[in-house]
């Protein structure tokens, strides 16, 4: 007889199932004759004994591969050993640690780093932390999942404002005695930008922090990592496994945030700290992508292909202008089959469902980097093209996706 945790267990996964929403892992590995030479081929790798072209991967520079990166981490490896020890509170805090926190205010022009695992561990401590039942916290509808579970923990009131609406936000911090307001620079499933400038505006105005989870934009985007950062954004979340290729996260804003996070932060404090390793890579791929600027100019130029390739293909796009390129398909069944799909032909695309994104809006998210080659792009559009008219899905057009999303 099952026990009702068995039971509920079973249960939950059949409708999952049922309904398309089923998340498995896939076991994929590394064909290193299909990487030979990383700096001219697309990143690909093996599932069950098929190649893959990767368009689904957040190494938007491609320094994941970049040999001088894994040289970094060896020698890193070899001064530090393998894992720090310990909370960074007890004898996990090296100079490793210290001189990404450096290179990161340096960078971005703010006081102090506090450096994470992860970039959803940084997201929930810094909210739990820093708020508590007495604060007004306003924030975009469509912030990152690890916000949202970091300010339920935490007792703050949420108000979300319409997606991107600065109408919508001015409403709320005139209506309320609003502790910060809070965003993304790149909004990790529509791929399109929040307005910085003219939020930070209006938090000087209303006297309130911003915050900003730059996930996605750092090292990827101008204006948000230089020295310029810190007059816009009171608290910035930057993470290490997106465009630098690698493994971790920091918080970044006052001296006097850090200090109480330090003494506050319980995932923080209980945690045993980011591998010296992992931070002396971190800096050497920081450190990397500001001397080689090229590299984003790469993958813009793939973004544009893209884009105007799937054009030219009646291909319609959400509008994104950055590497995240959503195409919306409303039903999670139908979105995995034109996955599938694109698999039978090569091509590896994430099918996002809900509750990752709201009911009624899956989606292909199709993230380019600096890396893929072009005639994997066009392979790409043209996969896609047949795939849609094969399977004839009712697409949505792009300016009835945006209104409909937000």
């Amino acid at each position: 007889m099952s026990s009702l945790l068995e039971t509920k267990i079973a249960a939950r996964q059949h409708a999952l199932r049922e309904q398309g929403l089923l998340r498995q892992r896939k076991v994929l590995s590394v064909d290193h004759a299909l990487n030979t030479n990383a700096s001219t081929s697309s990143p690909r790798f093996v599932f069950k004994g098929r190649a893959y072209v990767n368009f689904s991967s957040n190494d938007y520079l491609g320094l994941s591969r970049v040999p001088q990166l894994a040289e970094a981490l060896h020698l890193g490896a070899q001064t530090y050993g393998v894992g720090s020890g310990a909370s960074p509170l007890v004898t996990g805090y090296s100079d490793a640690h210290l001189a990404l926190e450096r290179e990161l205010c340096d960078l971005t022009g703010h006081e102090a780093a506090l450096l994470f695992c992860s970039g959803f561990s940084a997201n929930t401590a810094l909210m739990k932390t820093l708020f508590d039942q007495h604060d007004i916290v306003v924030a975009d509808k469509l912030v990152h999942a690890s916000i949202i579970d970091g300010l339920q923990d935490s007792g703050a009131q949420l108000k979300r404002f319409l997606h991107n609406s600065l109408e919508s936000a001015e409403r709320l911090l005139a209506r309320n005695q609003t502790s910060a307001l809070i965003t993304e620079s790149v909004f990790s499933m529509d791929g399109d930008c929040a307005p910085i400038s003219e939020l930070s505006a209006l938090c000087r105005q209303h006297h309130a922090w911003l915050i900003v989870d730059d996930a996605h934009g750092f090292a990827v985007l101008d204006g948000y990592n230089n020295a310029e950062a810190a007059k816009l954004i009171d608290v910035q979340v930057v993470t290490f496994g997106k465009a630098l290729g690698c493994q971790g996260a920091a918080v970044l804003g006052s001296q006097a945030l850090i200090d109480f996070l330090v003494s506050n932060a319980r995932e923080y404090i209980y945690s045993t700290a980011l591998s010296p390793a992992n931070a002396a890579l971190a800096l050497a791929a920081t450190q990397y992508s500001t001397v080689h600027p090229e590299l984003q100019q790469k993958l813009f130029e793939n973004i544009t292909l893209f884009k105007r390739l799937c054009r030219e293909a009646n291909v319609p796009l959400l509008g994104s202008d950055t590497a995240i390129q959503p195409l919306i398909i409303g039903d999670a069944l139908q979105t995995l089959q034109v996955a599938e799909e694109l698999r039978a032909a090569g091509i590896w695309v994430g099918a996002i469902r809900p509750p990752t994104v709201p009911i009624g809006s899956a989606r292909l998210r199709i993230t380019l980097t600096a890396a893929h080659a072009a005639e994997d792009i066009a392979t790409c559009v043209a996969q896609l093209a047949q795939v849609l008219s094969r399977v004839g899905v009712p697409l949505v057009t792009e300016r009835q996706a945006t209104d409909e999303h937000r």
